[in-house]
């Protein structure tokens, strides 16, 4: 999540800067390590193994084994050397001693690796017997976990939600003007409008994506106003994204898994000690609830990238409600579902508004739209346009003018 799903995982609640500075300390203290240990095996000090030419080597070993896994690096480092040593073995009988061949025939080899297999030899391994060999998946071992602790719910209909004056400029364009709504606990509210009327930057602001330029914003009655987004998540605020996030080599269950990051416990310590396994099957028994409750109980050993575009939206609520919100963002939700599955994403919103969630959605559809939400907020060009009820909006010449472009 780190390496390439930031935005996301902010968004969960994990503050990235404080992991990659805790990775950058533990790197450099491996680093100081082994250095230490040179000088002690070694009983000399000098530059040379520390010149870039050793530099290269050492990052070819990682890239080569894979940058992603501990054993990537005896894979690399392995595969690596015993490439070397039998090119300057074999290369010299082939084609004379008169020329350096092995530098030239190894940058072939090692393109060719990053060629066919360019997340490291060992990814690409596990990747082969996990599709060949079923036994090499990751065992179930999280039968009977324990409950994850549930947030308590706000009073229904409690002011959960309050928007005073939200105001986004990039630039001179206002892309959110002075937009107010206020959400209560337990309804879901649907938030449309044409495009580019500024919905998504009305979420992105208020799950903290983005700071506003003016205005507040007040969550279960607390300002939030500024927040950046790990810490608006910490309150129970939880979202999907217009255009899907997800790490795509990690599978289903994986994804949804992260979630749950603020309903764990155990630190960096614990990881490396691998202390914290009984937290972490409690965390997939969650996912797997989750994907379960959505209907994709049959994917959750699927690499998230092999999914077609519906099911990965699926799978980002699942993520999204295995943070246990109080408040559920939905940016498009409903978008590249099929007909029964818009069907069966409605009943399990309307099953969770049943049991005591607000959810704030932006969609599109508006007849999924119509037949779900309590009420409705239109925005036009950055402005609120009007709020109501289904019935009234649908019956508002102002709204009929904003999307077909006249009021008769």
């Amino acid at each position: 999540a780190l390496g390439g799903a930031t935005v996301m995982a902010e968004a969960m609640g994990v503050s990235t800067f404080r992991y990659k500075v805790v990775i950058f300390l533990i790197a450099a203290l491996l680093a100081s390590v082994s250095g230490w240990l040179f000088a002690h095996v070694q009983r000399t000090v000098n530059p040379s193994p520390f010149g870039l030419k050793m530099g290269i080597e050492y990052l070819f070993m990682a890239v080569v084994g894979g940058v992603s896994s501990v054993w990537g690096a005896f894979v690399g480092a392995g595969v690596f050397k015993i490439i070397e040593d039998q090119l300057k073995e074999l290369l010299p009988a082939l084609l004379g001693s008169n020329g350096n061949f092995e530098i030239i025939v190894l940058g072939i080899v090692l393109v060719l690796m990053l060629k066919y297999a360019p997340k490291g030899l060992w990814p690409s391994l596990q990747g082969l017997l996990s599709r060949w060999w079923p036994a090499a998946r990751r065992e179930r071992d999280w039968e009977g976990a324990a409950a994850l602790a549930s947030r308590p719910k706000p009073p229904a209909g409690s002011v959960l939600l309050r928007v005073d004056r939200l105001r986004k400029q990039f630039g001179g364009l206002v892309a959110v003007n002075d937009v107010s709504f206020e959400l209560r606990a337990g309804e879901i509210m649907g938030l449309i409008g044409p495009n580019g009327a500024g919905k998504s930057t009305t979420f992105n602001l208020v799950s903290g994506v983005l700071p506003a330029t003016s205005g507040e914003l007040r969550f279960a009655g607390e300002s939030i106003t500024g927040l950046p987004a790990r810490q608006i998540a910490r309150r129970g605020l939880s979202r999907t994204f217009q255009h899907v996030k997800m790490i795509a080599d990690m599978t289903v269950l994986e994804n949804v898994a992260l979630g749950g990051y603020l309903r764990s416990h155990s630190g960096t310590a614990k990881a490396m000690l691998r202390l914290d396994r009984a937290e972490e099957r409690r965390l997939f028994a969650e996912a797997e609830s989750q994907l379960r409750r959505i209907g994709m109980q049959d994917h959750l050993h699927e690499l998230a990238g092999n999914l077609a575009l519906g099911p990965q939206r699926l799978m980002e609520i699942a993520r999204a409600l295995c943070a246990d919100p109080s408040l559920l963002l939905l940016d498009e939700p409903a978008a590249g579902l099929r007909h029964k599955e818009k069907q069966a994403l409605a009943a399990v919103l309307r099953q969770l508004r049943a049991e005591g969630m607000s959810i704030l959605l932006v969609e599109h559809d508006m007849d999924f739209v119509m037949g779900l939400t309590d009420r409705i907020v239109v925005m036009e060009f950055g402005t609120k346009l009007i709020e109501g009820t289904p019935a009234e909006v649908q019956a508002s010449p102002e709204v009929r003018a904003a999307y077909l472009g006249t009021e008769h």
